[in-house]
């Protein structure tokens, strides 16, 4: 496939039979995943009314994928990055069963055992997910060529913003009508659906490694070429603090029981907003993509972004908070392509693993340590105030990072 002629096909990543079953595998992992994070937060939530311990979800599993990220992306450019997905991806399914035990008898089990069983089972996802986001993308990008990554970029982003549509959605809506043990043993399937798609996929030759390096040094080396590309570092810190400051998605069910008067069905439409403005937006860049004056328009969309989650707090209607989440979707997503492109187009093929971990902490881990960001200063500055304040941050770390980084500024892809 030639350049010219990828650049202008919108679905020049999807002729290719192992990309679609990676797509189905992400699908179904992430609506697994999403579905987890609505049930474990109406769980910990409806038995401790507490915002603090919404943010401690993320704590958890921040920890834990912080702590061994780069040894994940190390493993992921020396051994086989199918087993490390199939691996650890098998960990979430006894992660997601052993919460299915929990929720046969949920009232009984939280009487008798507390909140720790369920912060056992985040602590092991977060294991997981230290394994797996560096495996996951730097074996994605062995199943393209690469001049179509930006497309590629695209339909990743497209079909995990899918998963986060509706597994929140689903999971909302099951767990409300029949209960927490129907949709835990839900995403039990969905986790296994994923496995038999990566099944379906070849395992792909490791790329040859340069040198020989010692153990610290391959940890190192990820650090330092990240560390040493202005446009990268700027690119993910401007991520970084964005969610960090900005992320709202931890106290929603705060939002959902006390401000917007909903139930957990709600909540999962609440989950599910932002990724439905993501999907639409994913579906728009893979006709027109972010390629030009690329750094500015991932300025405009991280500012955006921090607008909304100001409005967001201060909506007091429910359909206006449902419009507000799709459009800091919308917004988010651009930089999520964007972000995706520069790491896969700037990254050699034999440091794909441990960028990726890199990557990974940065960006991953910041939902998590957002999130209990949100909750401390849910707890000490009271909701709305806390989470006007996270959207202000957002402007202004946007607002240093287009004065600071100017090859940001110019970039094109």
């Amino acid at each position: 496939m030639t350049n010219s002629g990828s650049a202008h096909d919108p679905y020049a990543a999807l002729k290719y039979r192992e990309f679609r079953f990676f797509t189905c595998a992400r699908l179904t992992l992430t609506m697994a995943l999403q579905m987890q994070a609505v049930i474990i937060g109406w769980l910990i939530y409806a038995h401790t009314k507490d915002p603090l311990s919404l943010g401690l979800i993320g704590l958890t599993e921040a920890i834990p994928s912080i702590s061994i990220s780069l040894f994940g992306g190390h493993l992921a450019d020396k051994v086989s990055r199918k087993k490390i997905i199939l691996l650890f991806i098998t960990l979430l399914l006894v992660a997601s069963f052993f919460l299915f035990l929990f929720s046969v008898n949920e009232t009984e089990n939280f009487h008798q055992f507390g909140t720790w069983p369920v912060y056992i089972v985040i602590f092991l996802i977060g294991v997981a997910r230290g394994f797996l986001a560096p495996a996951i993308t730097a074996f994605g990008a062995q199943l393209v060529p690469r001049e179509i990554y930006a497309n590629a970029s695209a339909w990743n982003s497209s079909v995990w913003q899918l998963g986060a549509v509706t597994g929140p959605a689903i999971g909302g809506l099951v767990y409300g009508v029949w209960g927490g043990a129907f949709a835990t043993g839900l995403v039990c399937l969905l986790t296994l659906m994923a496995i038999a798609c990566y099944l379906m996929i070849a395992a792909k030759p490791l790329p040859a490694r340069v040198k020989n390096e010692s153990l610290g040094e391959s940890l190192s080396a990820g650090i330092r070429f990240v560390f040493s590309n202005q446009v990268f570092i700027s690119a993910i810190t401007l991520d970084l603090f964005a969610v960090l400051f900005g992320g709202a998605v931890a106290l929603l069910p705060v939002f959902a029981d006390e401000v917007l008067m909903t139930g957990p069905v709600g909540l999962g439409f609440l989950r599910a907003a932002p990724a439905f403005g993501a999907v639409l937006m994913a579906i728009i860049l893979a006709y027109r993509p972010p390629t030009k004056n690329a750094g500015v328009k991932l300025l405009w969309s991280v500012a955006g972004f921090g607008a909304c989650m100001i409005l967001f707090a201060l909506s007091t209607n429910f359909y206006f908070s449902l419009f507000i989440l799709a459009v800091s979707g919308m917004l988010d997503n651009v930089s999520v392509i964007i972000r995706s492109t520069i790491m896969q187009l700037m990254t050699p093929e034999e440091m794909r693993g441990r960028v990726s971990a890199v990557n990974s902490i940065f960006i991953g881990s910041s939902n998590e340590i957002g999130a209990f960001e949100s909750g401390f200063a849910a707890k000490i500055l009271g909701l709305i105030p806390s989470v006007v304040f996270g959207g202000c941050m957002t402007l202004f770390i946007t607002a240093i990072t287009a004065r600071f980084a100017p090859a940001l500024k110019k970039l094109n892809l």
